[in-house]
């Protein structure tokens, strides 16, 4: 199926299958009252999606407990092929069972400070050039 630009429509298995082989997205997020976005690096593993952030961001302060959208894609250089993944869900802490299988380095400078968000996939979807 093909929507108004005329993409392919991608299944949810589809989606979570090309979130797998990318490695850097994008977070968007209300910052004083207006939208704000920050690439990230992220993991996908059990149903959400995982970054690190300074504890002290305005992007730790505004996303625990908010509903944000994520986003990845992986395009070719001339534009000729690709897709993008937006992920929309109810951000916040890593849950226990999550630390203790341990999440990869996913900070650009790593520092103690760092926090995990967890952005569950309650809604995705998905499209191919």
């Amino acid at each position: 199926m093909l929507d108004s630009f005329g993409l392919e429509v991608l299944h949810r298995d589809e989606c979570v299958a090309l979130l797998t082989v990318a490695d850097l997205g994008r977070v968007v997020f209300t910052h004083h009252g207006l939208p704000a976005v920050q690439p990230v690096r992220f993991v996908l593993r059990d149903g959400a999606v995982f970054c690190a952030v300074p504890g002290g961001s305005a992007l730790y302060a505004a996303a625990r407990g908010t509903v944000i959208a994520f986003e990845a894609e992986l395009f070719a250089p001339d534009l000729s092929g690709g897709w993008f993944v937006t992920v929309v869900g109810r951000a916040g802490e890593p849950r226990e069972e999550d630390l203790t299988t341990g999440l990869p380095e996913l900070s650009w400078q790593p520092s103690p400070g760092d926090r995990y968000l967890r952005i569950p996939l309650e809604r995705i979807s998905g499209r191919r050039v």
